[in-house]
C-alpha cells in the first residue's frame, strides 16, 4: 500500500500484527505528516452501532483505525466467549465500503503472548454495575483498551453510549494513567422497534426479542416522570424496576447513578446515568437512559 500526502490510503489495509500496525503508524506519519487518528476498538460482529462510530470518526479525523478483536480477558470462564459471533471476513467487507483506513485484526496470542501477565486495575470503579456481576470484566476491558491505545497511537477514541459503565471505566483509566487520547462517545444506536442494537441481538430468538423491547420501555417511562418533575432517585429506580417484570428479563441491576463514578445519587437534578441489565433468555442485555444536569444545579 502506498501512502501520499495528496492521496491518503489507497485502500483499505488490514493488519494482523503489533509489529506491522506500527510499521504502518510510522509510514503514515512519515509520509502524510502529522494528522489526527481515530481508533474505534470493538469484537466485530458489526453492526450499524459500529459504523455510526466509524462514520463520527471518519468526519473528525484524517486516518481511521478500526480493530477487530475479541478479547479473551474480558469473559468469565462460564461467559460466551466461545460462542461469541466472529465474522472477521465480513467485518472487514463492510469496513471497506464505510472508507475505513487501516483494520487491526490481530490473533489472542498477538495481543497476549505466553507468559504475558500484566494487567490494568481500574480501581472501585470497575466493580459497580457490569464490575460487580461480571468480576474481572472491566480489568480485561481496561487492559486491552490500554493495549490499543499504544500500540495504534491514536488521538481519539470512539465508543458508544450504550457501554456507558465501561467508558466510565476507560474515562478513569485516560486521566490517571496520562493518556493523551481524547474519548468520543456516541449516542446509541437503536433498532426500529427500539432496541439497542448489539451483537448479542442476534442470539435472542423472535419471542425473546418482543420480551427484550422493556429494556427501552422502562428506560422511556423513567425518561418520562423526570420530564413530568420526578427527581427523586430512588422512585425512579422504582419505576425502572416496576417496568422490567420478572417474565421479560431476569433482572441483573437497575441503577441510577452517577455517570463518571457510576455510584447512586439520591436525585438527578445534577444529572445522572440510568442503567440497567438483564438476561432474556440466556441473553445479557444492557441498556441506559442519560438524565441531563439541570440549568444551575451543583
Amino acid at each position: 500500500m502506498r501512502w501520499t500526502a495528496q492521496e491518503g490510503v489507497e485502500r483499505m489495509q488490514i493488519v494482523r500484527t503489533v509489529a506491522e500496525m506500527r510499521r504502518v503508524s510510522r509510514d503514515v506519519r512519515e509520509g502524510v505528516g502529522a494528522r489526527v487518528w481515530g481508533l474505534v476498538p470493538t469484537m466485530g460482529a458489526l453492526h450499524a452501532g459500529h459504523t455510526s462510530l466509524v462514520k463520527a470518526a471518519k468526519a473528525q479525523c484524517d486516518v481511521v483505525v478500526v480493530s477487530v478483536f475479541v478479547n479473551p480477558l474480558q469473559f468469565a470462564p462460564h461467559e460466551d466467549f466461545a460462542q461469541y459471533p466472529v465474522t472477521v471476513d465480513e467485518d472487514c467487507r463492510l469496513l471497506e465500503q464505510e472508507g475505513v483506513d487501516i483494520v487491526f485484526s490481530p490473533r489472542i496470542l498477538e495481543m497476549y503472548p505466553e507468559g504475558a501477565g500484566t494487567f490494568v486495575d481500574v480501581g472501585s470503579v470497575g466493580e459497580r454495575l457490569d464490575g460487580a456481576s461480571r468480576p474481572g470484566h472491566f480489568r480485561g476491558v481496561a487492559t486491552v483498551v490500554a493495549k490499543l491505545f499504544h500500540i495504534v497511537g491514536a488521538h481519539r477514541a470512539y465508543f458508544g453510549q450504550k457501554d456507558a459503565a465501561q467508558v466510565a471505566v476507560l474515562r478513569a483509566m485516560v486521566l490517571d494513567l496520562n493518556f493523551g487520547v481524547e474519548l468520543m462517545v456516541c449516542p446509541t444506536v437503536r433498532d426500529a422497534d427500539g432496541l439497542a442494537l448489539s451483537s448479542r441481538n442476534r442470539y435472542l430468538s423472535a419471542e425473546e426479542r418482543v420480551r427484550a423491547l422493556a429494556l427501552p420501555r422502562a428506560l422511556r417511562c423513567v425518561e418520562l416522570a423526570v420530564r413530568e418533575g420526578e427527581r427523586d432517585a430512588a422512585k425512579l429506580r422504582g419505576i425502572l424496576v416496576a417496568e422490567l417484570p420478572a417474565e421479560d428479563v431476569r433482572l441483573d441491576y437497575a441503577e441510577v447513578v452517577d455517570a463518571d463514578t457510576l455510584l447512586p445519587v439520591s436525585d438527578v437534578r445534577k444529572g445522572a446515568l440510568v442503567a440497567v441489565a438483564g438476561w432474556v433468555g440466556t441473553t445479557r442485555l444492557i441498556d441506559n437512559a442519560v438524565i441531563a444536569a439541570e440549568r444551575g444545579a451543583r
